[in-house]
């Protein structure tokens, strides 16, 4: 069966991350970078959270030092590289190792902890991984994460451009808030988030006293490289209602070339999908090409709209006047968001998780020609200032 856009991204993203990572495995068994009293200090915390004897699974293990130093009972690491799973393997003789992609992997039995250490920065869909994951959660897990504060974005680029931190590809810049939401999501309830590790350089006196001190303190805790979030699993919410119809707004302007790929991958949600365009004074035909789509997809529930104000809230406004559906959505024809991803905003409204599911694109990495540095500014600043309205 042939493979969905998102599916091919995702091999795609996969393998760039393989081919960069099986040669840092390589480099790491004789590294000699900085980092070693930063992964020393993160030993150390995750120490003080998870009882030796333990069973513990690590996504996004590396070479398996962190587990290690954990003495569970039972351990168990899974990472995407091949060399990093033959060098962990080696290291730790006692432990098993899985290499698999951290959404589709295979483990038996339950786990007590399950760690993922400075992986979400760099995973292609954080929501499925954390997803996949309930899968091997005992009633009492606690999940475990830490990750990069976008704060030392600039510093640990200058790091790896010196050669004293591990290269990197692309991250996902995500906030405690950001993980928090999508741990929700995802059936597990955040209990607890603070800042961790000051100054990731191991000089005497001066490390343990703004790592274990001062860090604890406002405003310095902001200015923490690392950011730790444990969760529980919530209590699962089970509608009883039957499942609503759905409406998909999608506003057309000079889009004819995207409406065939539109039909072709609009997914069926809830008691069905029904596509609204509301095509607006566009010169390349596209209201034409929409009802041509429409004799081509007999079986597709559509509305072909033309619009007769103008702008895009206008456009929404129409469609919603017209749409038959009970949950609303909305989907900007040049397709910048894929229409696979729907079905993600559909089960975070139909699930109770939330009244109003709105999407960002400030979290995955961006393409070069996309939302740089001041945009991105620009767009926090208005994502806080409606989020307040």
């Amino acid at each position: 069966m042939q493979k969905n856009y998102l599916e091919q991204s995702a091999e795609k993203y996969q393998a760039e991350r393989i081919s960069h990572w099986n040669p840092v495995a390589q480099k790491m068994r004789h590294w000699r970078g900085w980092g070693g009293y930063y992964h020393r200090r993160l030993n150390e915390i995750y120490a003080c959270m998870i009882p030796q004897g333990s069973r513990v699974l690590e996504i996004g293990c590396g070479n398996g030092d962190l587990l290690a130093s954990l003495k569970p009972v039972a351990g168990v690491g899974v990472d995407f590289s091949p060399e990093m799973v033959a060098y962990a393997k080696m290291c730790h003789p006692d432990l098993s190792f899985i290499n698999a992609n951290a959404s589709q992997f295979e483990a038996e039995g339950s786990f007590d902890f399950i760690i993922l250490s400075d992986i979400l920065n760099d995973v292609w869909d954080v929501q499925a991984v954390f997803e996949h994951i309930r899968r091997f959660a005992s009633q009492d897990v606690r999940v475990i994460i830490n990750s990069y504060s976008r704060l030392w974005e600039l510093p640990l680029t200058i790091a790896v451009k010196l050669g004293l931190s591990k290269p990197g590809l692309g991250k996902n810049w995500l906030t405690v808030s950001d993980i928090r939401g999508l741990l929700n999501l995802s059936g597990f309830e955040p209990i607890r988030a603070s800042h961790e590790i000051l100054f990731p350089i191991g000089i005497p006196l001066l490390a343990p006293f703004l790592n274990r001190f001062l860090v604890r303190f406002w405003p310095f805790n902001h200015f923490a490289l690392t950011n730790l979030i444990v969760s529980k699993l919530q209590n699962v919410y089970k509608p009883s209602q039957k499942p609503p119809l759905v409406s998909v707004i999608v506003p057309a302007r000079n889009e004819k070339g995207n409406i065939e790929n539109i039909f072709n991958r609009m997914p069926e949600m809830g008691a069905g999908t029904e596509i609204v365009f509301v095509e607006g004074h566009s010169t390349d035909n596209t209201y034409t090409a929409i009802q041509e789509g429409m004799t081509r997809h007999p079986k597709q529930r559509c509305i072909n709209l033309q619009q007769t104000g103008k702008g895009k809230g206008d456009a929404v406004r129409l469609g919603f006047a017209h749409a038959t559906g009970d949950v609303l959505m909305i989907l900007d024809a040049d397709l910048t968001v894929p229409p696979e991803d729907l079905p993600r905003f559909y089960e975070g409204l139909v699930s109770g998780k939330g009244d109003f599911i709105n999407g960002v694109r400030l979290v995955y990495p961006m393409e070069e020609e996309a939302m740089r540095f001041f945009n991105l500014i620009g767009n926090k600043f208005f994502s806080l200032a409606f989020s307040w309205l």
